[in-house]
């Protein structure tokens, strides 16, 4: 089997298991138990949100736990999600949902609230807010596109809540690689995420086999590749760094590990997290990232590690995954 072979192989699990997910939850849900535990809110600070993955009437729905005491009694609300993220009181929950399942991608408020639904093709990927809470993102797995043949390939859109702007896919944004004007039909992003301006953004764009760290402007819509080998960036509280995974080896198993990038001198440094991680990983705060991983034997938790490479992986949330600080 070749690495191609691999990878569309873990594709095809990890998107069995995602249905077999969504078919847990919809059971969940339709069965009529409750599961929501108290109230969660998006804006109270001092919090980490993520989605609760424990057995029960709560799989799924957004939980919240204690940004200084991680490992407490989690509240559990009543919204279901497949990946969902937030900030400054602005939600963003992607759900596999309908007779027929598609991704329901909805926009919350403060008090996990209904304020806009988009459905977008394909299976739930990543999730992002901008700090202001103004801008989101999503990715969706696709498949079907005719320039594949046993690949998958993404979906990534983008939404401007001032303005009710959405821009369905962002691969038509004219793109400067390697300082030269580029266009290609195979031209795929994902995991954009916005800087403090609300403006600047960063995301990874796959061409020809090859995966680029992108830095856009929304407002001119340009974007241009900055290195190489750079997936899922996730920018740093103070906008001075990027966590992401690069990939390491051609396994289909141990692909990734986790580097932080300092934008200023654009030096990379590899974390202490050994395991691969499949994640667009987020900030505990300034010191500190968090990212999810599948556990031995099934189900997820949510680890953390120190941004400058130093110490060791640490447990920070039990049966979670999709994790978001409201600091």
């Amino acid at each position: 089997m070749n690495t191609r072979s691999r990878l569309l192989t873990l594709v095809v699990v990890a998107l069995v298991a995602a249905c077999a997910v969504t078919g847990y939850v919809l059971r969940t849900r339709d069965s009529g138990s409750g599961g929501a535990s108290g109230t969660v809110r998006l804006d109270t600070a001092g919090q980490i949100l993520f989605r609760d993955t424990a057995p029960g009437a709560g799989f799924g729905r957004i939980a919240s736990v204690p940004l200084d005491r991680p490992g407490a009694a989690r509240t559990t609300g009543s919204v279901l999600c497949d990946r969902l993220y937030a900030a400054d009181g602005t939600g963003i929950c992607m759900q596999r949902k309908g007779p027929v399942p598609s991704t329901h991608v909805t926009v919350l408020d403060r008090s996990l609230r209904r304020v806009r639904e988009v459905k977008a093709e394909g299976f739930p990927n990543r999730a992002r807010v901008s700090a202001s809470g103004a801008m989101l993102s999503w990715t969706t797995f696709v498949q079907g596109d005719s320039y594949l043949r046993d690949d998958f390939s993404t979906r990534t859109s983008i939404l401007d809540t001032r303005t009710g702007r959405l821009v369905d896919t962002v691969e038509q944004i004219p793109l400067t690689l390697d300082g030269k004007p580029y266009h290609a039909a195979d031209v795929n992003y994902w995991g954009v995420g916005f800087a403090a301006d609300d403006n600047t953004f960063y995301a990874t764009v796959r061409t020809s086999g090859r995966t680029y760290l992108v830095k856009g402007d929304f407002r001119k819509w340009t974007a241009r590749t900055l290195r190489t080998n750079v997936e899922c960036p996730s920018l740093s509280p103070d906008n001075t760094r990027i966590v992401f995974k690069k990939r390491v080896n051609a396994s289909a198993n141990r692909p990734w590990r986790l580097y932080v990038l300092d934008l200023a001198t654009m030096r990379e440094t590899p974390l202490a997290e050994e395991h691969s991680v499949d994640d667009q990983a987020a900030w505990l705060d300034d010191r500190t990232v968090m990212y999810g991983l599948p556990r031995h034997g099934g189900g997820w938790d949510v680890w953390a590690a120190p941004a400058d490479g130093s110490g060791a992986p640490r447990l920070l949330i039990h049966d979670a995954n999709s994790p978001a600080a409201v600091r």
